[in-house]
């Protein structure tokens, strides 16, 4: 492999020249106290760090860095910390969807516009890994993924706690009357123990461990408990590594290959993964220049079982457990027979090599492919009249006799609707009815919420349902579960066959045979159709003007069209004059 000289680092076209406009870039980095041997002729790397004081799963970043910038100093490059938009799923609303993008192009403008040769990209939090993984291909140069790791677990009362997963549940249980309130309070303690991500296979879970599928981590990265002091030599590690990516020019470009998503496909339906890693999956690899789709995950499915044991799909173990029990690496090991292990990780080496002395320390956590805890894939694509460019449930955390389903429907036109109406008790509602909630996609929502586990109604609550079918164009938390059909497309808010749907309409589910039908004849359809409004502009000025002309339906990753790798020309190196 050809290494770069000093002189071809990229940051060298702001600092080498003996020109005006280099005395200036020097004489201000004098300004903030470095000497020319601090930086030049080194690899300047970009720390892109989204902590914030609102970004419970980054608490731990503004120390992380300095152990990224150590690692760094260590190999002999020079790390500059650029903040970025930090995305924290529990507070920033309407939701985080909106801002993917966002980070997205900050990453990409932030690495682009100054003199930096490689990055590292701190991340976690449900969002930002899409976001800033999907700037970094953007930006082309070479770029390495640090994950901030699950929390630790979650305790009351002696009974283990899933972020999200058990909050869902035990609401439940205190609407139908068996959590006091005292109890609600203690677990409201007791749930989120530390920062980090998730620790239950939730999107933040997925996303980070599809990183390093993918090869953007270094290998075993990725399930680290974010407390753990194995994460902080991790974060150094990741600093030193980042300078040798620089040297080596090893661009997401040429670790992203088409077989590296097809890699991370695999690994998502072993680790029974978030719903949302179908949409972030299909905008990276498109962004890389790869043209998967739903059908490449539905195909997967069919041949890849759930092995990792992890809530919501599994029934009893978090993150944590995953990482004793070898994590992600002991996980890729087992899915040897289905993966391309020639494909090259940041580390520079194929996953061949990465994986060799790979163990299963815990057979019940990481189960044997022959005795995995369900026995197809986690996600399933429908199609049908209802969804004419597919949706998508996760099988393996469904009640399995609503599997195949049909009953009538019950519309919600919205979520404040959903929500004025959900609890009453003369709610007309059977365990058999199909609850439908629309308006709630990229553009009706918007940015697609998660709202997608619709609550079971409160009367059948107290009878004891805990699953029903539910339909909708929003997405869902990782963390959740049940029968929940989710990313609709084309979504209703923009004429999909969703908005056409009305209470009583009957609605057949068959996820074995991947359909999903609104049983409705074709012209009575058309008339609902001729006589459906105009919908209102969710925006008229900003950020949310330019998302409403610009974000793609679900099924196309919901990636701005103007960011897309086809759109135009490669965006040309800055000048400097």
């Amino acid at each position: 492999m050809t290494r770069k000289t000093p002189d071809q680092l990229r940051s060298a076209r702001w600092f080498l020249p003996d020109d005006f406009r280099s005395f200036g870039h020097r004489s201000r980095m004098n300004q903030m106290g470095y000497a020319a041997e601090d930086y030049v002729g080194r690899p300047v790397i970009a720390i892109i760090n989204t902590w914030s004081d609102f970004n419970q799963c980054h608490a731990h970043f503004k120390q992380r860095v300095e152990d990224v910038k150590r690692g760094v100093l260590q190999a002999g490059g020079f790390p500059v910390e650029l903040p970025a938009i930090s995305l924290s799923e529990s507070k920033v609303k309407p939701t985080t969807m909106l801002y993917r993008n966002f980070l997205a192009m900050e990453t990409e403008e932030l690495l682009r516009s100054h003199p930096v040769d490689g990055a590292v990209l701190m991340g976690g939090c449900d969002k930002t890994t899409p976001g800033l993984v999907l700037g970094a291909i953007s930006a082309g140069i070479p770029a390495l993924f640090v994950p901030a790791g699950p929390m630790l677990r979650g305790n009351w009362h002696g009974t283990v706690l899933g972020s999200g997963s058990d909050a869902f549940k035990y609401w439940d249980e205190r609407r139908a009357g068996a959590i006091s309130d005292k109890d609600w309070s203690e677990m409201e303690v007791g749930i989120a123990r530390s920062y980090g991500v998730c620790m239950t296979m939730g999107t933040a879970a997925t996303m980070t461990a599809l990183a390093e599928a993918l090869g953007l981590t270094l290998p075993g990265a990725s399930s680290i408990p974010a407390a753990d002091s194995n994460h902080i030599r991790m974060c150094a590690a990741a600093g030193r590594r980042a300078v040798g990516m620089v040297w080596e020019n090893l661009t997401p470009a040429r670790i992203l290959t088409e077989a590296a998503f097809r890699n991370a496909i695999v690994v998502a339906m072993a680790m029974g993964c978030s719903t949302n890693a179908v949409i972030h999956l299909v905008a990276m690899a498109r962004r890389a220049g790869h043209a998967l789709g739903l059908d490449d995950f539905d195909a997967a499915s069919r041949r890849v079982p759930v092995i990792a044991n992890i809530r919501p799909s599994g029934d009893r173990y978090l993150m944590e457990d995953f990482y004793y029990a070898g994590g992600l690496p002991a996980l890729m090991s087992r899915l040897a027979p289905f993966l391309d292990l020639s494909q090259i990780t940041a580390s520079g080496r194929p996953w061949a090599e990465c994986l060799e002395g790979a163990q299963v320390y815990d057979d019940d956590v990481i189960r044997p492919l022959d005795r995995p805890i369900y026995a197809e894939g986690a996600l399933a694509v429908l199609r049908g009249n209802l969804a004419p460019n597919g949706c998508v449930m996760k099988p393996s955390a469904a009640a399995p006799h609503l599997l195949r389903h049909a009953g009538p429907a019950l519309v919600f036109d919205d979520y404040p609707m959903l929500k004025g109406m959900i609890d009453r008790d003369d709610l007309d509602v059977t365990p058999d009815t199909v609850l439908v909630l629309r308006n709630a996609g990229p553009l009706g929502g918007p940015g697609m919420p998660e709202w997608g586990m619709i609550p079971i109604p409160k009367k059948l609550v107290r009878q004891g349902v805990r699953d029903m079918v539910r339909i909708s164009d929003a997405r869902m938390s990782g963390t959740s579960y049940g029968a929940c059909i989710l990313h609709v497309s084309p979504e209703s808010y923009v004429g999909g066959p969703l908005a056409l749907v009305q209470t009583g309409d009957l609605i057949a589910v068959d996820v074995p045979a991947r359909t999903i039908r609104l049983d409705v004849p074709e012209d009575e359809l058309a008339r609902r159709r001729a006589a459906l409004p105009p919908p209102e502009p969710r925006y008229e000025r900003g950020y949310g003007w330019m998302f409403s002309r610009h974000i793609g339906q679900a099924d196309q990753g919901c990636d701005f069209d103007f960011l897309r790798t086809d759109f135009g020309a490669p965006v040309r190196e800055p000048a400097i004059f």
